[in-house]
């Protein structure tokens, strides 16, 4: 079976990473979509929250499985028995983070590749930094997040912000 891993910390999911979620969904057999812990960013969602709204958001996808995992990549696509990482590109400022990883990925696990996913040009400039700042300003999301989800991110943003609860 031929396994792939799309990790990412998904706070909250975007369509850009829906798009490159059904884009390699397409590609492989199995698609694991692993919530991750990136120590850089500070969670809007616990890791617990984010699978449950990954696990909505991709319900249509029949061979797409959600997780999370707190080890790191090339440990838990060994563990997993998944080949290949998939990673979406945004931009050229992305590619140099991203092949770093995978390099240094490879060297922990000589057998793991990674794929790179340009993304679709409608979702180049959306990041999830830019939907939760977006919501602290009570912008429509709907054209932005899965539609599974919107009323989560408002409703958190609200209760961040002090407006409730």
């Amino acid at each position: 079976m031929n396994v792939a891993i799309y990790p990412g910390s998904f706070d909250p999911v975007t369509l850009g990473h829906l798009n490159i979620i059904k884009r390699a969904a397409a590609c492989f057999d199995r698609l694991i979509v692993c919530v991750m812990v990136n120590s850089k960013k500070q969670g809007m969602f616990t890791p617990d929250e984010r699978v449950e709204l990954l696990r909505r958001a991709t319900r249509r996808f029949s061979n797409v499985e959600v997780d999370f995992s707190s080890e790191l990549l090339a440990a838990y696509a060994k563990r997993r028995g998944a080949r290949v990482v998939v990673k979406g590109l945004r931009a050229v400022s992305d590619y140099e983070q991203e092949v770093q990883m995978a390099v240094i990925n490879r060297k922990l696990n000589p057998k793991l590749e990674t794929m790179f996913l340009a993304s679709s040009e409608k979702y180049t400039y959306l990041s999830s930094t830019i939907v939760k700042e977006m919501a602290r300003y009570g912008a429509d999301l709907a054209e932005f997040i899965p539609r599974e989800i919107v009323d989560d991110v408002n409703r958190r943003m609200r209760t961040m912000e002090g407006k409730e609860g």
